[in-house]
This record gives structure tokens, C-alpha cells and sequence, in this order.
């Protein structure tokens, strides 16, 4: 636990399941910081990460209105996008701290604009293209071990 994990996903079918394996582990009150250039697997991964929280819904960032909202059936989903916020203080303008503890699970595209406001336990997943063709995910913060040897299957 707390070591960064580098997960190679050749595909975004492997982004897609690695968020899936990701999703179904999780548990009420997570944050996940994802990072990473466009177009480099966030999203993708999100579209995973729902399924792993038992949504069917159709998955796509929120960049023009900063949080879309999915009630499942396992646990709630807050996936925003920040890339077009400002500063920090937009965010909590918004209220939208208060989804830290509203019992689900926040994805937060482009987190470093609100980087002071993150929670201490926020895991954080960092997106690359891979310069050979796929991506690579890196984890860091305390998942747990046997989530890091599920995310094998990824590749």
C-alpha cells in the first residue's frame, strides 16, 4: 500500500477494465485525482469505473458543465471535469466540495486546479501515452494489494 504502481493498458478496452476493477473495489467517500494529458485514458477510464459501480448510463466528461452526476446501484458516481475551471475557489463556489462526502465516489478529470481542496486519502491515477502504442496508468496513494494483482489483467 502507498507505493506508486505503473499499469500498462495496451488498449482502451484494458483502460475500460482497469476502471471496472478499480470501480467494483471501491468504497463510499473515495476520491480518485486522474491526470494526464487529452486524450490519454481519463475518461475512458471513468466509462469503466461507472460500470464497476453497477452504471449501465453512457459515460461523457462533463468539460462544459464541470459534473455530471450517475446514481447506480452499488455506489453514486461524481465525475467532474475541471479543465475549464479557473481557480480553486470557482470549485467551491459551486459547492461542489460538499460531493466529497456525500457517500459516493468522486472522479475528478484535471484535479491539479483544486489540488489544495483534495482529501487526504485521495488516491491518484496519472494517464500517459505510452510512447510504443497504448498508455500507462500510474497509481499512487494507499490501494490496496490485491486491487494492484487484479489490474494485471489489464495487459
Amino acid at each position: 500500500m502507498g507505493r506508486d504502481r505503473i499499469i500498462p493498458l495496451s488498449s482502451a478496452e484494458d483502460t475500460v477494465l482497469a476502471g471496472r476493477i478499480i470501480g467494483s473495489a471501491l468504497t463510499p467517500h473515495t476520491v480518485l485525482a486522474l491526470s494526464g494529458d487529452l486524450g490519454a485514458g481519463k475518461t475512458t477510464f471513468v466509462q469503466g469505473l461507472a460500470l464497476g459501480l453497477g452504471h449501465d448510463a453512457l459515460i461523457q466528461s462533463p468539460t462544459f458543465i464541470y459534473l455530471n452526476v450517475y446514481e447506480g446501484t452499488i455506489l453514486p458516481l461524481f465525475h467532474f471535469d475541471l479543465y475549464r475551471m479557473k481557480t480553486a475557489s470557482d470549485f467551491l463556489g459551486l459547492g461542489f466540495d460538499e460531493y466529497f462526502d456525500k457517500g459516493g465516489v468522486c472522479a475528478i478529470e484535471w484535479p491539479e486546479k483544486i489540488a489544495s481542496l483534495l482529501p487526504k486519502s485521495t488516491l491518484y491515477l496519472s494517464f500517459a501515452h505510452h510512447p510504443r502504442g497504448g498508455r500507462t496508468l500510474n497509481l499512487s496513494g494507499a490501494f490496496p494489494e490485491k486491487l494492484i494483482e487484479s489490474l494485471s489483467l489489464c495487459h
